[in-house]
């Protein structure tokens, strides 16, 4: 059960140092009981504190972490069965499959895919987390060549290493080194052997349950040989069941806090089915609900690019606009000359905007003002895109230096404060612009400095 504030409080040093951060040490608590810090921030709190803490205040589903650096990859943490109730934390990692049985072009054409298939939406960068690499031959000098052929040609991946046999699983966690792959996948008949290997290795397993209640035993198995990061399969293999164990994970280990089950899932669309198209609609469904990874046989535009649009969207903070932060942005290499265009600071407007300014080839100043994440209509109504505050952000820019003429160009939609705009700015002509962004191209094109 999780602590209160006020119960951590009690088993913290109350030193009131403030090296951790935080002012106050209830301050501190209050955080730590909220989730929004670690235990472990503070310096003089002692292991065993740290521990009972720690556990205490865990999410109900366990965080695991593979790989290093920039190809770290996150998952689970979660803590609520709907988004409007918090939140999700980490989104779902999408992987593709490659196997030792493949011909040398198939399976660099994948890691090609890999590498190149990334995508910019409102200021995030969009592109697949895993490669799955699968022994089918039982070779350990195949397995270990094609996991070190995937090291050697995607590092930006997290590795997941597939196989029967434990031993070839620890070559390949060998030849990843810092890059801690997840190992699957252990049953029935190899979680000893399993569980051995990754206290060995430090690596989190996979568990491969022949259905929900064999995945639970077996995860019973691991947890009671010590082991605390796996990642559990229930071996689900058509869509309905896959999304029916996952929801039945979710449910358990949030509501009732079933330990067995706390922990992320993956699932395998690749062996759902063999229509490419089909493919990419069961993992569109899991993603929605509830995978904590999704292993696909391929990589392809056209299926990639709606999963990591339908992954941001549900895993973008409902409480929490998307911002892009506030200042002037130098577009296509602006001069004294060139135009000055303001709008609010939430990000989908930006990006649009400055598309847009972009595709016009028209070199141009863009400020962006802080609206708190609200649309331009929306920023106005609320009372945080008024004419004094325009004036005021204009005047803390100091964008009267970087231009000779005197004129500022307003999104459409704010018509009605060209006047109050002028009465702030003396000196200063309100030009309206387009109400649609799309519009803007021509009408910067065409643009002149006022006389």
């Amino acid at each position: 059960m999780a602590l209160t504030g006020i119960q951590i409080l009690k088993m913290l040093p109350k030193k009131n140092c403030g090296e951790c951060g935080i002012p106050t040490c209830l301050a501190f608590a209050m955080k730590v009981a909220a989730g929004q810090t670690e235990i472990g921030e503070c310096p003089y709190v002692s292991d065993e504190v740290k521990e009972t803490i720690g556990e205490a205040s865990a999410p109900p589903i366990r965080t695991i972490k593979l790989g290093a650096g920039e190809g770290a990859f996150t998952a689970g943490g979660e803590t609520c069965l709907f988004r409007h109730e918090k939140r999700f934390e980490n989104p779902t990692g999408i992987g593709v499959l490659v196997t030792t049985d493949m011909a040398a072009a198939d399976v660099e054409g994948r890691i090609n895919r890999f590498n190149t298939l990334c995508y910019e939406r409102v200021g995030v960068m969009l592109k697949a987390d895993l490669i799955a690499v699968k022994d089918t031959k039982g070779d350990e000098g195949a397995f270990t060549a094609l996991v070190k052929k995937v090291l050697d040609g995607a590092a930006k991946a997290s590795l997941v290493l597939i196989s029967d046999k434990p031993e070839l699983l620890a070559a390949g966690a060998k030849a990843c080194g810092d890059r801690k792959p997840l190992l699957y996948g252990a049953t029935a008949a190899t979680a000893e052997a399993m569980a051995k290997l990754g206290k060995e290795t430090g690596c989190a397993i996979g568990v491969k349950g022949a259905n929900l209640d064999d995945c639970v035993a077996v995860s019973e198995q691991l947890v009671a040989a010590g082991l605390k990061d796996l990642v559990i399969d229930t071996g689900a293999r058509t869509v309905k069941g896959a999304f029916e164990d996952n929801v039945v994970a979710r449910r358990s280990a949030v509501r009732k806090k079933f330990k067995p089950l706390g922990f992320p899932t993956i699932t395998f669309p690749c062996e759902i089915t063999d229509d490419p198209l089909m493919e990419a609609m069961v993992a569109s469904v899991l993603i929605a609900k509830y995978a904590g990874m999704v292993i696909l046989s391929d990589l392809q535009g056209d299926t990639l690019f709606p999963l990591l649009l339908e992954r941001l969207n549900i895993f973008t903070d409902p409480q929490r606009p998307m911002v892009v932060t506030e200042d002037i942005y130098p577009i296509n290499g602006p001069n004294e000359n060139s135009p000055v265009l303001i709008t609010c600071n939430f990000s989908l407007t930006y990006f649009i905007v400055s598309g847009e300014i972009e595709g016009s080839k028209v070199p141009s100043w863009l400020l962006i003002k802080d609206t708190e994440g609200l649309s331009v209509l929306t920023a106005w109504a609320a009372g945080k895109f008024g004419a004094d505050m325009i004036a005021q952000f204009m005047k803390k820019a100091e964008i009267e230096g970087k231009v000779k003429h005197r004129e500022l160009i307003i999104p459409g939609y704010l018509a009605s404060m060209k006047g109050e705009l002028e009465e702030e700015l003396p000196g200063w002509t309100i030009t309206i612009g387009p109400r649609e962004a799309g519009h803007l191209p021509s009408f910067l094109k065409e643009w002149k400095p006022a006389a």
